[in-house]
């Protein structure tokens, strides 16, 4: 009995593995191309059955010169900028801070996710980097009972770092091709051929009526 009371707890062990798993803090989408403007969720779940996240604190790597954040009710957000040690030239002017730091803070009951819940916190920025690059972002979760979950880790580990892989740059739209105006084929030259075939019956028409009328004229006034 012993035995089988152990192969039972490895069994449902080995089954809660993978629900812990995905409770992890994480970026989604976990891929996005370089240089890109794109949304990236901090999806946030709570783990605990017993406490509610009431703070999550991101840590962005460098290479953001901007970004920008979704609101949410109940949750304040505080944006930390870190000055350059040498400005960057962009289409906008020179930018000499980056963003480093991001940090939502729930207030009241808005500001709480519940045992068994997750919240995204949505980010417009812009993808720095270069092919194959690994962005680390780095957080820190906070219970309402006070415990911290460092998501700080490599991955594989308890508690790994959300993470963005950097993709090759999207291609950029081909440009329309202009339509070529209609050639003039065989059908268009027999259509003009007939116009005039057309046009000169009607002045030989024309001439045979006029002349008709005048030799009748002329024939009266013989008369």
């Amino acid at each position: 009995m012993p035995r089988k009371i152990a192969a039972a707890a490895v069994a449902a062990s080995a089954l809660a593995a993978p629900a812990v798993a995905a409770a992890h803090v994480t970026l989604q989408p976990d891929t996005a191309p370089a240089g890109a403007f794109t949304v990236l969720n901090v999806r946030v779940p709570t783990e605990r059955d017993d406490a509610s996240t009431v703070k999550v604190d991101v840590q962005l790597p460098h290479g953001f010169a901007d970004a920008s954040y979704e609101p949410r009710p109940g949750w304040t957000v505080k944006v930390t900028k870190e000055k350059l040690a040498k400005p960057v030239q962009t289409d906008d002017g020179p930018v000499d801070e980056e963003i480093r730091r991001i940090t939502f803070t729930g207030h009241g009951a808005a500001g709480r996710i519940a045992p068994g819940q997750f919240m995204d916190f949505p980010l417009s920025v812009q993808i720095p980097g270069r092919t194959g690059d690994k962005l680390t972002f780095k957080a820190i979760q906070t219970y309402s009972d006070g415990d911290v979950v460092r998501w700080i880790g490599a991955a594989g580990s308890d508690t790994p770092a959300p993470v963005v892989e950097v993709t090759g740059r999207a291609a950029a739209p081909a440009a329309a091709t202009p339509a070529s105006p209609p050639r003039a084929g065989n059908d268009d030259g027999a259509s003009k051929g007939l116009g005039i075939a057309a046009l000169v019956v009607g002045i030989l028409a024309l001439v045979v009526g006029v002349g008709a009328f005048a030799m009748g004229r002329r024939r009266l006034t013989a008369a």
